[in-house]
């Protein structure tokens, strides 16, 4: 159903919709209750209450996190931008080692915007943060006048509870360490860049968005003392390094005939002068762990769906010189220097 009982919309967003009246309860209740709430016919507060006994009883640290997205296409293989949201506040969660509990998901809806599109944003929210085993438990809706924004943007904000045993962190990175990644590179942003069709690139690639808190802790079992993990997304693994080596005053040095990427996403960086080290992902992290736990975490990692094509990329060791640095190995024994992007390659990515 496209419209929205008792007004009629003819299948598209109006500014009643945002106005606080009967129009705008009417979308609360039967689109975003019914997909997010549980029990959705109950009168509802102004804000979600959380029990604290199981929060107490996870772990003796709350993580809390917030996110906006604004992908442009609003849907594309393997997602569309309220996927990306729920995947990405749950990743920004789980790589410090929290158990995510709750989110929260903001709207901001454009006038024409049609409904059809919002139910199967709205749906594929639920369905992920379901999967997830996360709910969401409180939110917002806002319409802007046709033009103010491009269809819809999304603000996902969300809580977990870090048990006491963990300690990882960006700062955590020691030499002789080892740099681990769960998949193929620059899935997101190649996908992205092909959806939208400006450059007639007829190449079938899927964004990887997918939660990874199953994966995180099926590492954190066999790999108990995981120093850092990093979601790599904006930047890609290249930015997410270049931070690593910076907060854990190291040097990283990759192997690149051990990168793992797909012959897709390879042939769209060598057409247009990118490369998937710096290419977004939304499913994939970079995991630093202790040599003498390297074989087990590599092990659980490719025993989990999300991991399949997981790969040891490169190694740690004392900063030189000139301070903490990233540099990639090629097959001939090159080496260059990888920096932090001076800016985004594709704007608009999540």
């Amino acid at each position: 159903m496209n419209s929205i009982p008792g007004i009629g919309t003819g299948g598209r967003i109006t500014m009643a919709h945002g106005g606080g009246g009967t129009a705008m309860r009417a979308l609360i209740d039967t689109l975003f209750l019914e997909a997010f709430s549980a029990t959705p016919h109950t009168a509802q507060e102004d804000q979600a209450r959380l029990p604290l006994a199981p929060l107490v009883a996870g772990g003796d640290r709350l993580a809390f996190t917030t996110d906006s997205f604004v992908v442009e296409p609003l849907e594309f293989p393997g997602g569309n931008i309220g996927t990306l949201a729920v995947c990405g506040t749950i990743n920004d969660l789980v790589v410090g080692g929290a158990r995510p509990v709750a989110l929260s998901a903001a709207f901001i809806l454009a006038e024409g915007l049609e409904l059809a599109c919002l139910r199967r944003i709205v749906a594929a929210m639920a369905d992920c943060a379901r999967e997830a085993g996360v709910r969401i438990v409180t939110g917002d809706t806002k319409v802007v006048p046709k033009g103010a924004c491009d269809g819809l943007y999304v603000t996902t904000s969300g809580v977990g509870v870090i048990p006491a045993d963990r300690a990882i962190s960006i700062t955590a990175a020691r030499p002789g360490d080892v740099v681990l990644v769960n998949g193929t590179l620059g899935d997101h942003g190649a996908a992205i860049l092909c959806a939208r069709g400006d450059l007639a690139l007829d190449v079938a690639i899927a964004s990887d968005c997918a939660p990874l808190g199953g994966l995180v802790e099926a590492l954190l079992a066999a790999a108990p003392n995981t120093r850092s993990l990093r979601d790599a997304t904006r930047g890609g693994v290249a930015g997410v390094l270049s931070e690593l080596a910076e907060a854990s005053a190291v040097s990283l040095t990759l192997d690149e005939t051990a990168l793992p990427v797909r012959p897709e996403v390879e042939g769209v960086c060598d057409i247009l002068g990118l490369e998937a080290l710096f290419l977004a992902n939304e499913g994939k992290l970079v995991a630093v762990v202790p040599q003498a736990e390297a074989e087990a975490a590599l092990a659980a990692l490719r025993a989990h769906p999300l991991g399949q094509q997981a790969a040891l990329i490169g190694t740690v060791a004392e900063a030189g010189p000139h301070g903490p640095s990233v540099v990639v190995r090629n097959a001939f024994g090159g080496r260059r220097t990888v920096t932090m992007p001076s800016g985004e390659q594709l704007p608009r990515i999540c």
